[in-house]
């Protein structure tokens, strides 16, 4: 029997001549986001439909793919990156490769006014330490299930060895539970991995996930933390975000560590953590480890989307750079490793956790790559994952040459 489309939705269709139909029952938006004033991309800008918990994120080069169900062509979709106003748009109004311009001037809201309590401007310490005390306000008090993808990329002495990508669910518990997230390992593409320095056959960590996971600094509360180490805080800005504001402020923890945070200025929740740790004159916050690796870069970033009256993670990267020496002679570099992993989180899942389709069937213990199984294009077709640069198709190119040697 064929499949008739009935007649009121035939006509509806017919009117979207501009938009991409990847699959039966999905609308595909594609575009780049870019800064109004002087035509660069805007990375890793939010792109998602107004009040619901589908979207994805721009790439490095500002380009978005966004695969949504034909019956939101009708629904908001709204960009969105943190100092610059937001554009919503008809889902049925974009055209193939919509180019979206976001701008730093924004005329819908009202200037930013702090009156505190007792009459005085805040201090950077002072909004510091309110968003750490609102914490339990702000983020989520039930559990909830976050659908994402992940980017591997490792490379050795400035040679690409590995370029992973994965989508997988993430179970959490609420914040105030200090346990790690349980994950579903759902599809994985793009393995491709080169011989790298033997050292790691007895010391790889192998599965990346688990260092997502654990780096958690709402959760965990470490990192740029008020009472601990040195932390001295400065307003550098308050910048326009998803119709409201954030303070920028930065921090410092001399020697070694700097911090960047965007908190909201009305519920004090955090929008956005950069920590950077970094060697100095040759040392490093932490000793040398038993198997040579001495750790002279770090840095991660979370970003935080609202739903619903919570913070939930939105983008989470991080960056490393690890000196490897030989464990008998130990001023002996062996080499460089720099590992970079990224999460871009496409979906929210609040109601219903219980009844969820997830099943927690990550090996903690093994490499990701080793758990993949076959190929799923169909599955891929149509998933909300950044589209792949320029750069990253050449890396992965490279490293199948490498692997074909």
């Amino acid at each position: 029997m064929k499949n008739i489309l009935p007649p009121l939705l035939f006509v509806f269709l017919s009117y979207l001549p501009h938009i991409l139909f990847a699959q039966s029952g999905e609308l595909t938006l594609t575009g780049k986001v870019l800064d109004q004033e002087n035509d660069e991309p805007i990375i890793f800008a939010s792109i998602y439909l107004k009040g619901q918990t589908i979207g994805t994120t721009s790439n490095e080069e500002g380009r978005f793919v966004f695969h949504i169900p034909i019956a939101e062509a009708s629904s908001i979709v709204v960009v969105s990156s943190i100092g610059y106003g937001s554009v919503e748009k008809k889902a049925s109004d974009f055209t193939i490769d919509e180019t979206i311009y976001l701008g730093t001037q924004v005329s819908n809201l009202t200037e930013v006014v702090i009156t505190p309590e007792d009459g005085k401007e805040p201090t950077a310490k002072q909004i510091v330490r309110k968003a750490y005390a609102a914490i339990g306000d702000n983020y989520p008090d039930e559990p909830y299930l976050l659908e994402g993808f992940i980017r591997d990329l490792q490379k050795e002495d400035e040679q690409y060895v590995e370029y992973l990508e994965c989508a997988a669910k993430f179970y959490y518990r609420p914040t105030s539970v200090k346990r790690d997230a349980k994950v579903e390992l759902v599809e994985i593409r793009n393995r491709n991995i080169s011989e790298k320095n033997p050292w790691n056959d007895q010391w790889d960590r192998k599965n990346s996930i688990i260092d997502l996971i654990e780096d958690d600094p709402i959760r965990y509360n470490y990192g740029p933390i008020l009472g601990k180490g040195g932390w001295k805080y400065e307003i550098e800005a308050v910048l326009p975000y998803n119709n409201r504001y954030v303070y920028k402020i930065n921090g410092r923890d001399a020697p070694f560590q700097t911090s960047t945070l965007y908190i909201d200025t009305e519920s004090f929740a955090f929008v956005r953590i950069e920590l950077t740790r970094a060697a100095r004159n040759g040392r490093s916050w932490r000793r040398r480890l038993t198997n040579g690796q001495q750790q002279v870069y770090y840095n991660l970033i979370l970003e935080y989307q609202e739903y619903d009256g919570k913070m939930y993670l939105k983008y989470q990267k991080e960056e490393d750079t690890w000196e490897i020496y030989d464990t008998e002679k130990t001023s002996r570099l062996l080499f460089t490793q720099n590992p970079k992993k990224e999460l871009f989180i496409n979906n929210i899942i609040t109601v219903g956790v219980d009844q969820y389709p997830f099943q927690q069937n990550m090996d903690s213990g093994s490499s990701i790559e080793s758990q993949q199984g076959e190929y799923n294009a169909k599955f891929w077709s149509t998933y909300n994952a950044p589209v792949q640069t320029q750069e990253m198709s050449k890396i992965e190119e490279y490293l199948k040459e490498a692997d074909r040697q």
